[in-house]
């Protein structure tokens, strides 16, 4: 690690996250405290490989043990302000710490660290909610609810409007699969990038998917529904503490006729539980939005997601937020490109969108 912020009982330093070490000692720490992937190390190392992002982070230590862990991506964009965000591409990874005097050091010295190295803004995506700086508890809520013993189970637990949705994909007698390979990583992409150009938004580098299955091995992989040898919904799942959580998931046109996302999402429930899951996170989603209504449609409860930010003096902080009136005509206008094209200039964009 490089040299401490300050000299005093608790040690604040910039970790070095590639280090296999100081890696291990961090998951330790952040598996004791039950916290989510995107504390994991191995994602903000993922996020550098896949996207071209800084991997940094503060690790505060009293007496040579960890006592706090803020993970850090350094975004930079040709179109937006630079900021650290806590993780990047992630919904989850603000501060972890064993009480509040360490949490509000960390967000400290990550203000320090922001004014450094040229950072407009820090962001914190969950955990500790630091002094004086900004909080939003109305933006987006997140899903969460415990899966069935079995099969049928499953399905019964979805309400009936959208059970009776899954049962019509049944009967459209797809195929699905599961796994790593080229096959189901290229599949994935096409599915993925085809859905968010019809939401009018850029599609991360398949890199970025690929740095991310290959850097979690057996706690990620990719489940996809075929229509015949079409790919028609696709998934990109990970697999922590007992909890499976889609997280990078879409689908063709053809999907919404053919129920291809019901089918999609209920055979990733059987799948994860035959893979000794007990709970089914369906991440986060704009308040009001349509994949809110979806989930709550399925049955899961919202839950109000904290979201803390600080603004350098002077400073203008980056709104990468898609659903705000800036973007509107922009979103039109992509949703009007080319499949090809988007995914030519699309990543380049989106990799600023950490």
């Amino acid at each position: 690690m490089n040299a401490p912020f300050g000299l005093c009982e608790v040690q604040i330093s910039l970790a070095d996250v590639s280090d296999p070490g100081e890696a291990a000692r961090i998951e330790q720490f952040v598996f004791a405290h039950g916290a989510s992937p995107f504390h994991l190390p191995r994602w903000l190392c993922a996020a550098e490989q896949g996207a071209g992002q800084k991997a940094l982070g503060l690790v505060a230590e009293r007496g040579g043990m960890v006592t706090g862990w803020l993970p850090l991506t350094e975004v930079h964009s040709l179109i937006f302000p630079r900021a650290l965000a806590s993780s990047g591409f992630a919904v989850d990874g603000g501060i972890l710490a064993d009480d509040p005097r360490t949490a509000n050091r960390l967000a400290r010295a990550a203000q320090e660290l922001a004014q450094r190295r040229a950072c407009a803004s820090v962001e914190l995506r969950g955990g500790h909610a630091p002094d004086g700086w900004q909080v939003r508890t109305d933006s987006h809520c997140g899903f969460r609810a415990e899966l069935a013993l079995d099969d049928e189970a499953q399905l019964l637990a979805i309400p009936r409007k959208a059970r009776a949705e899954v049962r019509k994909g049944i009967k459209n007698e797809l195929r699905v699969t599961t796994g790593q390979s080229e096959i189901d990583r290229s599949a994935h992409y096409a599915c993925y990038s085809e859905s968010v150009r019809n939401l009018g938004t850029p599609v991360f580098p398949r890199s970025l998917f690929d740095a991310v299955l290959d850097a979690f091995g057996d706690d990620a992989d990719i489940l996809t529904v075929w229509n015949g040898d079409r790919p028609v919904a696709s998934v990109l799942s990970l697999y922590h503490r007992g909890d499976v959580m889609p997280y990078w998931g879409g689908g063709v046109w053809d999907a919404r006729t053919l129920r291809a996302n019901e089918v999609m999402y209920y055979e990733l429930m059987c799948h994860a539980r035959r893979k000794g899951c007990t709970a089914f996170d369906f991440g986060r989603s704009k308040t009001g939005s349509g994949p809110y209504a979806f989930k709550k449609n399925w049955g899961f409860e919202p839950e109000p997601l904290s979201y803390s930010s600080w603004t350098a003096d002077g400073a203008q902080a980056r709104d990468v937020d898609p659903t705000s009136a800036a973007y509107s005509r922009k979103i039109a206008l992509w949703k009007k490109l080319p499949l090809g094209i988007a995914n030519l200039i699309g990543p380049p964009i989106a990799r600023g969108l950490a």
